[in-house]
């Protein structure tokens, strides 16, 4: 019972983080691993737990998404579809040692993409008349990387979309979502069909998750960024420090 309350509580803080700027990863990731799950499958079945978390945010945005032009935003889930499958096929490749030994860097990193986020959009900004708006070859790398580990996508995405000159973060924010869940559908079909994911644990954290991604939207409208940034850095940076601690052990 205990891990049921614990990975309901990661799945439904997932969905809100993943709604208001990422981040949702850090909650489910370990959480799974710490009841027993495998590396890579804890991190598919992650992926999985957080999937309709997307669809919760990009409906909780809708009015921000109906913004974009609607073949835009179909050739860009498109690129999108195309990188989550690179990525995912990449993760059903990848053994559990190869997996853990990425694992900490990985978080590392997105931990600090997420604390930096702000800075890392506003340096994104600057340059963004040196790259081509909505361009393919950016999203394409960033899905890639999305499909394997889903940890900091979200941040990833935002500082993508200033590089393309975006600069209304609720609009970033819807399209950010639903990207993310059009990557995660092909993540999750990738995943299932590998053989990867444990449905029991993940038809939970589903349910949990949509309920947060759909409380995110007015949460983020509502609550100081600080709070979230340093709820996140802090359960980033700790995970971080358990993984590599795990790594050298």
């Amino acid at each position: 019972m205990l891990d049921i309350l614990l990975i309901i509580l990661a799945a439904f803080g997932a969905g809100v983080l993943n709604t208001i700027a990422g981040g949702g990863t850090f909650l489910t990731f370990p959480i799974l691993v710490f009841t027993g799950l495998p590396p890579v499958v804890a991190n598919a079945t992650s992926a999985v737990a957080v999937f309709p978390g997307y669809l919760g945010g990009a409906v909780g945005f809708r009015r921000e998404l109906k913004k974009f032009d609607r073949r835009q935003l179909v050739r860009l889930t498109v690129i999108t579809l195309g990188g989550g499958l690179v990525g995912s096929l990449l993760l059903i490749i990848s053994s559990d040692k190869a997996f853990s030994a990425v694992v900490p860097f990985l978080l590392l990193g997105a931990t600090l993409a997420f604390l930096y986020g702000a800075k890392i959009r506003a340096l994104a900004a600057k340059v963004s008349r040196d790259v081509t708006p909505f361009g393919a070859m950016g999203l394409f790398l960033v899905s890639i990387y999305g499909g394997y580990f889903n940890g900091g996508l979200g941040i990833v995405l935002l500082a993508l979309f200033s590089l393309w000159g975006l600069k209304d973060i609720l609009q970033m924010n819807g399209l950010k979502n639903g990207l993310s869940f059009a990557l995660s559908a092909i993540s999750v079909a990738i995943f299932a069909l590998g053989g990867l994911v444990e449905w029991y644990q993940a038809a939970i954290m589903m349910v949990a998750s949509t309920l947060g991604g759909y409380a995110g939207a007015p949460i983020s409208r509502a609550l100081p960024a600080p709070v979230i940034r340093g709820i996140v850095a802090l359960v980033g940076f700790s995970m971080s420090a358990v993984f590599f601690w795990r790594l050298i052990a």
